[in-house]
């Protein structure tokens, strides 16, 4: 792969630290969840992940979208990224729910989303690695 872009960033301090990306447009504090006995005062990694998912997988659904001529523009997509314990150490697992345009049928939306899912660089980084759910809204 030639990259057209190669995104730049520095965490120090792991959980309770600092993101920074090269060009200063990141500059956020890290903190575990409560619900992993964090302060929740910063970030967290999983945000941060479903965020970019959301935003690149909304990117590849236009792309699909604007192949077949249907206009999904409204789309919104959320990524919902969950961590828990696995053996022993901590997997991840993601839920997209996609909220298409009343005008798209079911069967199109479908459609769409599937083929937006074998676009979107996220899914093909997580594909056989972390289990994705999509769910159409």
């Amino acid at each position: 792969m030639d990259a057209l872009y190669t995104a730049v960033a520095t965490a120090t301090h792991g959980r309770e630290g600092r993101a920074v990306s090269n060009d200063g447009k990141i500059d956020l504090p890290l903190s575990f969840p409560v619900e992993m006995g964090g302060n929740g005062q910063g970030t967290n990694p999983e945000q941060l992940f479903a965020a970019g998912y959301a935003a690149c997988f909304g990117s590849a659904l236009g792309l699909v979208g604007r192949q077949a001529k249907v206009d999904v523009s409204d789309a919104a997509v959320t990524a919902e990224v969950g961590i828990g314990k696995q053996g022993e150490g901590f997997a991840l697992a993601v839920t997209l729910r996609v909220e298409l345009p009343d005008s798209v049928d079911e069967a199109t939306g479908r459609k769409l989303v599937e083929a937006a899912h074998q676009v979107c660089p996220y899914s093909n980084a997580t594909r056989g690695n972390v289990p994705v759910e999509l769910v159409i809204e």
